[in-house]
């Protein structure tokens, strides 16, 4: 067997810091991925560690120095003010680290992480969960320089994530993954949002346009009635409408020779593609990403840098709010 093969099959030592209603979930896959050999977790709420230390039978440990004396590998579950102070020190300790999303709350501290990881040749991924999405997947093998893209994220208010703008909290999904589907450099970028339950923006709409022409509206609200999370995307070929909360979608593309048709309607020329993907959840897919380019067996696949591009694009969204007529009239 060669090293690289020992590389591949070996379980990573891996462990979680933060317990809350994400970090549970982290904990709980981590117990089952095959690639894992899960440590334990730190929580500083005592009472919430035993809680979970009971329930999914996994060890909490009592500071987090103790956890990482332990670990080659952390996920970062804290809420994101937090991320620095925690994921800074496991960086420096040459330790890989999966940082939940958004990579950091400030563009310096994202920044101080991305040069602390470079710097110490080590594996930083960014918990951008929608890149493994069933209907996102389902749809990349068909995507061909997509034109105009329109995202809905809208979700009833909860007290979880409103320590941040909702530009932070929820836009920044579909932030990252129009920077995906788009490649190309930000142009302008206009936005308006207002604050409804908290201080901070709760509902927001932004436009983006790239300097290749590509251009994306892109709406997100956390005082909805309703929970939506749908992508839309039109392309020189066709027209993708995804809906990522169920994790389908469909694709219609024109028909090969479609001008000479003589076509009186357009479902003559067009071809329905019902796009499907082998079912997965998503952060079980992220977190087996992340322990794949822990044993250097695959690319990180949201990188640092990644994470940076899509908090640099939401810090712009917040100043083009702040500098709305919108904004202007606010008391």
């Amino acid at each position: 067997m060669t090293g690289r093969e020992k590389a591949q099959g070996r379980r990573v030592r891996v462990g979680v810091v933060g317990a809350g209603v994400l970090g549970f979930h982290h904990i709980r896959l981590l117990k089952k991925i095959e690639g894992a050999e899960l440590v334990g977790f730190y929580d500083h709420n005592t009472a919430r560690a035993a809680q979970v230390a009971k329930e999914l039978e996994t060890v909490a440990h009592p500071s987090l120095e103790a956890l990482l004396d332990n670990v080659e590998a952390v996920t970062v579950v804290v809420p994101t003010p937090a991320h620095v102070e925690i994921a800074l020190p496991v960086l420096e300790r040459g330790l890989h680290a999966l940082v939940e999303k958004p990579l950091a709350d400030t563009l310096p501290g994202a920044e101080q992480l991305v040069h602390t990881a470079r710097e110490r040749k080590v594996c930083l991924q960014v918990g951008h969960v929608e890149r493994f999405n069933r209907a996102v997947r389902a749809a990349t093998p068909y995507l061909d320089e997509p034109r105009f893209l329109q995202t809905e994220r809208l979700a009833p208010f909860q007290p979880r994530g409103t320590d941040v703008a909702v530009i932070l909290d929820l836009m920044i999904h579909d932030l990252d993954l129009v920077l995906e589907l788009v490649r190309s450099e930000v142009g302008e970028v206009r936005a308006t949002g207002v604050p409804i339950l908290t201080p901070h923006v709760d509902i927001a709409n932004a436009r983006v346009e790239f300097a290749n022409g590509a251009v994306a509206v892109i709406t997100a609200s956390r005082v909805s009635r309703e929970r939506t999370r749908k992508l839309r995307i039109f392309q020189p070929t066709g027209y993708f409408s995804l809906d990522l909360a169920q994790g389908k979608g469909d694709f219609y593309r024109l028909k090969d020779g479609w001008q000479g048709f003589g076509a009186t309607r357009i479902e003559e020329i067009v071809e329905h593609v019902k796009l499907d993907a082998p079912e997965a959840e998503p952060l079980k897919l992220e977190l087996e990403s992340f322990l794949r380019a822990v044993r250097g067996d695959g690319n990180v696949v949201v990188t640092g840098a990644a994470g940076l591009q899509a908090l640099a694009l939401a810090y712009r969204v917040a100043d083009a709010i702040n500098a709305s007529p919108l904004a202007a009239a606010r008391p």
